[in-house]
């Protein structure tokens, strides 16, 4: 999940973003050539010590790790994962601070990139970067070349019950926050809670929610770059004033007590069928399967205003990119694992099947059966070009965090509108460069 439980998205949060059941050796060739790296020459064992957020991936990365050791008797793998709403880029920070560095690290690129890119190694060699998807690709990708592999892409969204929808005469999704409103009215008529909403989350504010209206500004990289020179802002600005709108008609029609509902009561109360909607993304998928299999699920985008072209594009970006430490002493050994995560048939089955991963590499396929309902809603996104990026890899550092007070500041009623809008402006001014 984004940094989220992962994201943990980061996890998966996220945090969650970043492939399991067959066990399937690695016939691939490149692959193969790429683990005669110089500990297989020497004999040495090195060891590769990977230190990611997506909490969601931890139990198979595990497993992940022996079959890799079996294969690659001279590389040990040292799996680290700091995740579900706790602060992975602090703990990363004191991991260089300490003198103990990964080998492999995650990543968001963009602004994050320029934070960490004098730590990164250039990967524009490995095998598998041909295979990239573009979207993918964009975070890691500086002047022609790449600099991280995307776990994978996730959408973000509500998540929905496609029965109570139905039970409640809801025949479309909503596209506008007009239609919105009329689905929650006529869920409450059927005794159905509208919204979960784990807003005790600071993840789900203020990386993943608060990104629409980021994504929807006229040039949102034009916007961006305003807010760090001075010449953009918050206040006033009309698309934060609609996703304001929206957070109070989740609140309005949500549950009680969002303030301390955290991501597992929200997924639990939905998989119980107790609400009929939730803000996720498709790395739910596999945790609301482990509370109700089977259950008939989908996801659309949040809408904002009454513009319904403007709103039916989902959010949909790279969770996390894991990357190189140039330097590190046992760099190539790094490489070696990555190519095999993304081209041995045990890596890609553990992607598409156990994670429900979308890939982000095109020698991985998508299938409904492999990603489930969600990923599947997300991929026909997509491929209908009908999708927004991810935005708060592009903020300053510690920004997040500082949107998410605000924001809950406003659910608790101890601002309105305006005095929120400053808020989120103060905390951007308070970190910009």
């Amino acid at each position: 999940m984004m940094k989220k439980r992962s994201a943990v998205m980061l996890s998966s949060v996220m945090l969650m973003s970043v492939v399991l059941a067959a066990c399937g050796g690695n016939n691939n060739t490149a692959s193969n050539n790429a683990s005669n790296g110089s500990a297989g020459n020497s004999g040495e064992v090195k060891t590769v010590k990977i230190f990611q957020f997506k909490t969601e991936i931890v139990e198979g990365l595990n497993e992940l790790k022996v079959e890799f050791e079996k294969e690659h008797p001279n590389i040990k793998l040292d799996i680290q994962t700091v995740g579900g709403g706790a602060d992975y880029a602090a703990a990363l920070k004191t991991k260089f601070a300490s003198g103990d560095a990964p080998d492999i690290f995650s990543n968001g690129g963009y602004a994050e990139f320029d934070l960490w890119g004098d730590k990164i190694e250039d990967l524009s060699d490995q095998p598998w970067v041909k295979d990239l998807i573009p979207l993918a690709a964009e975070p890691m990708t500086r002047d022609g070349k790449t600099y991280g592999m995307p776990m994978n892409l996730e959408g973000i969204g509500y998540v929905y019950n496609k029965d109570l929808f139905a039970k409640a005469g809801i025949t479309e999704t909503p596209k506008t926050i007009t239609e919105l409103e009329e689905a929650a009215k006529k869920l409450q008529a059927i005794d159905v809670i509208p919204f979960g909403n784990a807003y005790q989350e600071w993840w789900l504010l203020g990386i993943q929610g608060i990104s629409v209206a980021f994504a929807q500004q006229d040039n949102v990289d034009e916007f961006i770059s305003g807010l760090n020179a001075g010449t953009s802002t918050i206040v006033g600005n009309e698309k934060f004033k609609d996703w304001s709108n929206l957070l109070n008609l989740t609140v309005k029609y949500g549950q009680k007590n969002p303030l301390t509902t955290d991501a597992n009561t929200h997924l639990a109360m939905f998989a119980n069928g107790e609400v009929a909607m939730m803000q996720e993304g498709n790395w739910a998928q596999t945790l609301v399967d482990n509370i109700t299999p089977d259950m008939n699920i989908g996801m659309f985008p949040m809408p904002i205003s009454d513009d319904p072209e403007l709103n039916d594009k989902l959010s949909v970006g790279v969770p996390a990119n894991l990357v190189v430490n140039k330097d590190s002493g046992s760099k190539e050994e790094a490489k070696t694992f990555l190519n095999w995560l993304v081209t041995s048939d045990m890596g890609k089955e553990y992607i598409s099947k156990k994670w429900k991963f979308i890939p982000a590499l095109s020698t991985i396929p998508v299938t409904t059966e492999d990603v489930g309902q969600l990923g599947s809603d997300v991929w026909n996104y997509v491929q209908e070009g009908k999708v927004y990026g991810l935005q708060a890899s592009k903020f300053p550092d510690g920004v997040t965090q500082e949107f998410a007070s605000s924001i809950q500041e406003l659910i608790a009623g101890k601002v309105d509108e305006a005095g929120w809008e400053k808020g989120m402006q103060a905390g951007w001014d308070k970190l910009k460069k």
